[in-house]
């Protein structure tokens, strides 16, 4: 798993797209993340559906094939090219932007579901305010977002920040309901039993 260090240039494009280009991208699975195909499943995720951070488009292509109207947003270029690729493949109908989150205000538009999976933890202080507040700016009143993170409970000395509920608390206040933070897990190629996460469920109020 990459360190803190790698983790922490995650708003430089040309070093993502670096990661992306040699394969050093262990969040990259082929497949959606198992807590939010559950969460497709069960019907929680809902209309306009916005993807921060999408990589390589899982997510998207997942919700475009229950028939949602689906976006996903990414900094590094190759990867939104390898996702527009993947949805022509496959014969979808998804949307694929170059994009920053921490600016969703100027994109202009609303999503009734914004699914967040490993873009959370990198950020810290300032940015995660930044972040918190650009996603406030995306979705309206009632709608919800869902947020796979690196969790606390993994131990071992490597990846991202380890985000506690404590975290999540501070961070969604004024203007958030936090529905759940339950433990979870995230697949990744480094480990056949996932990274210990939190799955966190929240409204906008």
């Amino acid at each position: 798993m990459l360190d803190e260090s790698v983790y922490a240039r995650h708003q430089e494009p040309s070093f993502l797209e670096e990661l992306y280009e040699t394969g050093a991208t262990p969040w990259e699975i082929g497949r959606p993340q198992s807590a939010f195909l559950a969460l497709a499943q069960s019907g929680a995720i809902q209309g306009r559906v916005l993807d921060v951070g999408c990589g390589t488009g899982e997510h998207v292509l997942m919700c475009a094939r229950l028939g949602l109207n689906s976006t996903g947003i990414e900094l590094a270029s190759n990867a939104v090219s390898m996702a527009q690729e993947k949805a022509s493949e496959r014969g979808l109908d998804a949307r694929f932007l170059c994009y920053d989150a921490l600016k969703l205000a100027d994109l202009g538009e609303t999503f009734d579901t914004i699914l967040d999976s490993g873009l959370f933890h990198r950020f810290q202080g300032d940015e995660r305010t930044a972040y918190v507040n650009s996603l406030a700016s995306a979705v309206q009143p009632g709608k919800r977002v869902f947020v796979l993170s690196f969790g606390d409970q993994q131990k071992e000395d490597w990846g991202p920040h380890r985000v506690s509920r404590a975290e999540f608390e501070a961070a969604f206040t004024e203007g958030w309901r936090i529905d759940a933070i339950e433990e979870s897990t995230i697949d990744a190629t480094v480990d056949a039993d996932g990274v210990k996460a939190w799955l966190v469920s929240l409204t906008r109020v």
